[in-house]
C-alpha cells in the first residue's frame, strides 16, 4: 500500500471538477461528501471511470445530484493532413498516438475537459469532430448507467445520520441560544440533536433519530418566525386575566386569546372556567398590531373562522374591546348619560354655538 502519486492526484482532480457542478448547495444537502475511488487495474482512462462510479454511487447513497455525468477518453492518429478520432482508447492508444483527450459531461453538456497532446497542435475540424464523437460516446454510457440507477434514492441510508437546514433571521439568532445558552440547550436535551448556528442565520440540526431533527426543525421554525394573520399554533396558557388568557406561541412571543373567544358559543364568568395556567390549546392569529406589539388569537375550533381567508380573518377581529377588531356603535347613538345621573342633552348649548352677546373684553 502507498498514498496517492501525482498522477492519482491530477485524475482525482479531473473527477471531482467533472461531478462538482452537479452537487446540491450546502443549503439543499448540508452533508460532507467524501468519494473514494479505488482502480486496482485498467486497460483505459482511470479518471473517467471515476467519473461514472462515482456518479453511480453518489445516486445509490440518495445524493440529490442535478444529473448523471459520464467521461469518455478520445484519442487521435494523424499522418500529415489525414487524421482519425478514436473513442474510448486503451493503454496502447494513448502510448502510441498523438492525443489523450477526455470529456466529462451529462445529457446536456459538457462539465470538465482534460487534453494531453503530443503534436505541435489540433485543426478547429479535429476539435469538431471529437467533440462531436465524444457527445455520442458519453450519451451511450449515460444510457448504461441509467438501466442500473436512473435517479438518486429518494432517502439517504437509514445509517447516516439526519442533517437539516434551516434559514432564520440574524436578529433572531439571540432568541434561538437564550440567555447564557439556555435555550440552544434545552432543544437539544429535549430533541437529542446538535444545533451548530452561524451569524449569517444559517441552522444546521444534526440528529441520529430524523423524526426527532424534524420535530426539532419546526420548532426553530416557529420560534423564529414572524407572527402573521392566519397562522396557527399550538400553544401553552401562560397567564390569564379577567379579561382573557395569554397564550405562547414561542419563545418570547405570546398572544392574547380574549374571554369572549375561549369558549365558542358560550358565555363563561371566568377564563379559569375553561382554561387554566399551562393547558396547551391549538389557536389561530387574526389580528396582529406590530406598533402596540400585540397579537389576537382564536380558537382554531372557532366556528366564527373556519375556512376564512387571511383577508376575511384581519375583518373578523378578537373580541372584547380590546383586543383588536372593531368595538361597534353604542346603542342609540349617543353618550349616555353622566355620572351623576343627569342627562347629556340638558346641558345646553356649547359655547360655539351662543352666539356673541358678551361684550369684548377690555385689553387696557
Amino acid at each position: 500500500m502507498r498514498g496517492p502519486k501525482r498522477r492519482d492526484i491530477g485524475h482525482g482532480a479531473l473527477a471531482e471538477r467533472a461531478l462538482v457542478p452537479m452537487i446540491p448547495t450546502q443549503e439543499d444537502f448540508p452533508y460532507t461528501i467524501r468519494v473514494v475511488s479505488d482502480i486496482l487495474e485498467s486497460n483505459g482512462s482511470s479518471s473517467m471511470a471515476s467519473v461514472c462510479g462515482s456518479t453511480l454511487s453518489l445516486m445509490d447513497a440518495g445524493v440529490p445530484i442535478k444529473r448523471a455525468v459520464a467521461g469518455i477518453a478520445m484519442g487521435l492518429i494523424k499522418e500529415g493532413d489525414d487524421y482519425i478520432i478514436l473513442t474510448d482508447i486503451a493503454g496502447v492508444e494513448d502510448h502510441l498516438g498523438d492525443m489523450d483527450f477526455k470529456v466529462a459531461g451529462t445529457s446536456d453538456g459538457i462539465t470538465a475537459l482534460q487534453m494531453d497532446i503530443k503534436i505541435t497542435g489540433v485543426t478547429f475540424e479535429i476539435m469538431r469532430d471529437a467533440l462531436a464523437q465524444a457527445k455520442v460516446a458519453r450519451e451511450f454510457i449515460l444510457g448504461e448507467m441509467t438501466k442500473v440507477i436512473d435517479a438518486p434514492r429518494s432517502e439517504l441510508s437509514r445509517y447516516a445520520p439526519g442533517i437539516s437546514s434551516v434559514k432564520i433571521d440574524p436578529e433572531k439568532i439571540g432568541l434561538l441560544i437564550g440567555k447564557g445558552g439556555e435555550t440552544i440547550r434545552a432543544l437539544q436535551e429535549e430533541f437529542e440533536s446538535q444545533i451548530d448556528v452561524n451569524d449569517e442565520g444559517q441552522v444546521l440540526v444534526y440528529a441520529s433519530n430524523r423524526e426527532l431533527g424534524d420535530a426539532l426543525v419546526d420548532r426553530i421554525r416557529s420560534m423564529t418566525k414572524e407572527v402573521e394573520v392566519g397562522d396557527e399554533f399550538t400553544g401553552k396558557v401562560v397567564k390569564t386575566t379577567t379579561f382573557g388568557a395569554f397564550i405562547e406561541l414561542a419563545k418570547g412571543t405570546d398572544g392574547l386569546l380574549h374571554i369572549s373567544n375561549v369558549s365558542p358559543g358560550e358565555r363563561v364568568e371566568t377564563v379559569e372556567d375553561v382554561l387554566n395556567k399551562g393547558d396547551e390549546v391549538k389557536v389561530r392569529v387574526v389580528e396582529v398590531d406590530r406598533e402596540r406589539g400585540r397579537i389576537g388569537l382564536r380558537l382554531s375550533h372557532d366556528p366564527d373562522i373556519a375556512g376564512k381567508s387571511v383577508d376575511e380573518l384581519a375583518g373578523v377581529g378578537t373580541g372584547g374591546g380590546g383586543g383588536g377588531g372593531s368595538r361597534g356603535p353604542r346603542e342609540g347613538g349617543g353618550r349616555g348619560p353622566s355620572r351623576n345621573g343627569r342627562d347629556r342633552s340638558d346641558r345646553g348649548p356649547r359655547r360655539s354655538e351662543r352666539g356673541s352677546d358678551r361684550p369684548p373684553r377690555d385689553r387696557d
